[in-house]
């Protein structure tokens, strides 16, 4: 970068618009903001403009250009991130390149069960696609309205069908990517089985735009759910949930599609800030249970099998009330209480902590219990919202100031109570980011808690594929 200039850059932010065009490039301010500034509104981050290119060809173009010019690139998808991994921080001069122009549907091959679409298809509407030619695609989040396939390859994001169908890396056939030097990754196969030498999409899964821009990807389908079965069930503790857990997939015959946990602040929060959720349940509990089945066989007798999942867990006190779905609209509203819970935590407005984490499914329930018990010694009277897919470990955790506390002691107490959580999660061999990614935000705790071997592997490939560090610098790998 020592030989930049200011001339320089105006230089290569004239060729970027002559390549892109007015509808391409965004510099004012105000346009720019919200791709400066991710889902949370926090932090702000400062870029040169955005560039909104149309197609592989002219990603390239605007990659060599900056390239040229040593102009650090974010690529961005749909910027719902959680780690501050889609937004500039480094300060150096940057552009946003937002692949949400990029939305076509390239190839549906239903016998061959594969799609293939552009990075900034939005995973619902790649939903919709594939169930009008009588295939599931099988990635299903709560933020699936804006989410896009490219930010979620890019954090390798796995979702609630996890338990299911693995998470979006399993759904991988082939990766089309522009590198950092503008060259182009031509790598969109369909096959599933390709055994001639490195794997190299699999650079670019997890690797939130670090290694260069994914463009579109091949993605496997799979037969299109005919029948379903959604029932919110009352547990007296994640203990009783491991047990139901277990129970369910050997009883189902392993097609327990989702198998979600919530406490009952959890309920509350979206009862008191969504409109239109009511309790599902006569009776309050302390903990509760989304579970949904699923087949492509009609001759499939899922609700038989749901009603002795149902029983045998309440004769062994493992659930203590429940409700089964009678229609799609009660199961949407059950999901509903699910999938508000981001929303909800936001209006609510009282600080907290975050956490993104996964454990051994044999051990969320004693992760829960003792990461709690470990930050309510450190800071009393929290209160805690742990939820998420208890059948892949992955859980969502939030810590809630006391009101007591002060905003300017509770800022100090964060750092403390983030790095007891990890120090849980990391004890019982688990991950200190799920599904979220690392971006910026969790950069430190990485190098804590980290592998060395892997880190120096990582930046041994980050360093051979970007030598001058303009993908997405500050973020996922630790600097030399």
């Amino acid at each position: 970068m020592n030989d930049q200039t200011p001339q320089s850059i105006d230089a290569a932010l004239t060729e970027i618009r002559s390549i892109l065009g007015p509808k391409g490039w965004l510099e004012d301010p105000d346009d720019t903001l919200k791709y400066r500034t991710d889902w949370r509104g926090a932090p702000t981050g400062d870029a040169l403009g955005v560039a909104r290119p149309v197609s592989t060809e002219e990603t390239a173009a605007v990659v060599r250009v900056a390239a040229k010019a040593d102009i650090a690139i974010v690529p961005q998808g749909g910027n719902t991130g959680l780690a501050i991994g889609s937004i500039p921080t480094e300060p150096r001069p940057t552009i946003v390149v937002s692949t949400d122009r990029l939305t076509a549907v390239r190839s549906l091959d239903p016998e061959n069960y594969a799609m293939i679409a552009e990075a900034g298809c939005v995973i619902q509407n790649m939903q919709a696609v594939a169930a009008d030619a009588g295939r599931l695609f099988p990635l299903s989040l709560s933020s699936e309205g804006s989410s896009t396939i490219g930010g979620t390859l890019s954090t390798n994001a796995g979702g609630n069908n996890t338990i299911k169908y693995g998470n979006t890396r399993e759904q991988i056939l082939g990766i089309e990517a522009v590198l950092p030097d503008g060259s182009v990754f031509d790598g969109l196969e369909t096959l599933r089985k390709n055994n001639t030498g490195y794997d190299m999409k699999q650079m670019f899964i997890g690797a939130e735009g670090t290694l260069g821009i994914v463009t579109a990807a091949a993605f496997r389908l799979m037969p299109l759910p005919r029948v379903r079965e959604t029932a919110m069930l009352a547990v007296p503790s994640p203990h009783e949930a491991q047990h139901l857990l277990a129970s369910a997939r050997e009883l189902s015959g392993d097609t327990i599609l989702a198998f979600e946990i919530m406490p009952r602040m959890a309920l509350d929060l979206v009862l008191k800030h969504i409109e239109g959720i009511t309790d599902p349940l006569s009776s309050s509990s302390s903990w509760y249970v989304l579970l949904e089945m699923a087949t492509s066989s009609p001759l499939d007798d899922l609700r038989a099998k749901l009603e002795a999942i149902f029983e045998e867990a309440m004769e062994k006190g493992w659930v203590t009330d429940g409700v089964i779905a009678e229609s799609e609209g009660q199961r949407r509203d059950l999901w509903r209480i699910r999938e508000e819970q981001a929303e909800a935590g936001r209006r609510d407005g009282l600080p907290r902590m975050t956490g993104d984490v996964s454990v051994p499914v044999s051990k969320v329930a004693t992760f829960i219990d003792q990461s709690q018990a470990v930050l309510s010694d450190y800071v009393p009277g929290m209160a805690f919202n742990c939820f998420g897919h208890m059948g892949d470990g992955n859980i969502h955790y939030t810590a809630r100031r006391p009101e007591s506390m002060s905003d300017e002691e509770w800022e100090i107490k964060k750092p403390g109570l983030s790095e007891r959580m990890y120090d849980s999660t990391v004890s019982l061999g688990g991950s200190i980011s799920a599904e979220h990614g690392i971006g910026a935000e969790k950069l430190p705790y990485l190098v804590k808690y980290g592998s060395p071997s892997k880190i120096a592997l990582m930046q041994a490939v980050k360093k051979a594929i970007d030598p001058k560090g303009i993908m997405n610098p500050g973020k996922v790998v630790p600097n030399t």
